[in-house]
């Protein structure tokens, strides 16, 4: 197989899992958050930065890179990880994402979804095959197979439909999958917020036997505390000798609470959108740096940060170069938010390593949120 999980140790106190995914480019600890990179760049970060601040996989996006460049041209240069001067790994999505965040543009067959490009309008056409084609040619170390992201809220029969087709799509991808040996294919529980259906799903694609899993349709809209249920009763119905993945979640609050539910990978864009806006995460909570009471603070975003951000400026300067258009601005922010991230999965790793992430949970929320609570980021 193209990937290997090792379950090192599960946190006496929680139930969260301590493990190491060894893949083609590199071992990955876990649990671990990737950066998304979705044109083969994460946001303004040079993959030198990223190494430093030892982000040990990113992911990339399979619709976008199947616009631009086109997978031809990926291929060519000698696959994603050349391409993008990349040398540690890589997960690509497989695009269905976007048949949830493109609804505007797509239709739904069982052969697939039809799209309109959301950069010119032409139409274009990705099924299991074609989405198995791409992430071939882009040489992840971990693909996805094609599915559904059913939207937040939606009608039972809307999603049991949705949820059928995504099985045998699955399949499908199975079948179109051409270098299993080099590339790890996760399947993806899907079911909305209907615990049957969930149930049901992770039944189905256990059945057909893949390498890891992921958990998608969450974080779509729904509450936190649905999200976390439904963690509650999937999770445990997924393999413990392969990784589980939580597709497009990142606050530092779900990242803890995904983690003691035993999820093993992360990925979220959050901490570099917020970041081009001007906004931090810190031990302290959120931190707006544009905002004009930082203009005289001399002091780093976060006094309890070693990055490289709050080691050499402070939140006037930041300020002052957001303020000002200036690109090194959005570039430190971005640098500080990853950081602290990485740092966050670092400390629940050791956490778990020491039988006190219960503990570690509490302790963090206390202090990120001023009091004993479970606020959303």
């Amino acid at each position: 197989m193209a990937i290997r999980y090792e379950l090192l140790k599960t946190c006496h106190q929680t139930g969260a899992r301590l493990g190491r995914l060894h893949t083609p480019h590199g071992i990955v600890e876990t649990p671990a958050f990737m950066p998304v990179g979705t044109l083969a760049t994460v946001k303004a970060m040079s993959p030198e930065e990223l190494e430093e601040m030892d982000a040990q996989i990113i992911l990339s996006n399979t619709y976008h890179l199947f616009l631009r460049p086109g997978h031809e041209v990926v291929a060519a240069a000698g696959g994603l990880h050349r391409f993008m001067h990349w040398n540690r790994p890589i997960l690509t999505d497989s695009g269905g994402f976007q048949v949830f965040s493109l609804s505007k543009l797509r239709h739904i067959t069982e052969d697939g979804v039809t799209f309109r490009s959301h950069i010119s309008g032409e139409p274009l056409f990705i099924g299991p095959e074609k989405a198995m084609e791409i992430q071939n040619a882009l040489g992840s170390d971990i693909i996805m197979a094609f599915d559904e992201c059913a939207p937040y809220p939606a009608e039972r029969e809307y999603v049991e439909t949705s949820l059928e087709r995504t099985t045998r799509w699955a399949e499908r991808c199975l079948k179109a999958h051409k270098r299993p040996d080099e590339q790890a294919l996760f399947g993806i529980v899907q079911g909305g917020v209907y615990r049957d259906l969930r149930e049901r799903s992770a039944r189905s694609l256990t059945a057909l036997d893949f390498p890891g899993y992921a958990i998608g349709g969450l974080s779509v809209g729904e509450p936190k505390e649905i999200m976390y249920d439904v963690l509650e009763y999937t999770v445990p119905l997924l393999p413990d000798t392969k990784p589980r993945y939580l597709m497009g979640v990142g606050s530092p609050d779900a990242l803890v609470e995904g983690a003691v539910r035993g999820i093993d990978m992360f990925d979220c864009v959050l901490p570099t959108r917020i970041a081009r806006n001007g906004t931090t995460m810190t031990s302290r909570g959120r931190l707006v740096v544009r905002n004009a009471k930082y203009a005289r603070d001399f002091s780093p975003l976060d006094p309890a940060c070693d990055c490289y951000t709050c080691r050499n400026y402070t939140r006037a300067y930041i300020r002052h170069l957001i303020k000002s258009d200036e690109i090194l601005g959005l570039r430190l922010t971005t640098y500080h938010n990853l950081y602290f991230l990485l740092r966050l999965m670092e400390n629940v790793r050791q956490a778990i390593r020491e039988d006190r992430l219960r503990n570690f949970r509490d302790e963090f929320f206390a202090q990120y949120y001023g009091q004993n609570s479970h606020k959303p980021f």
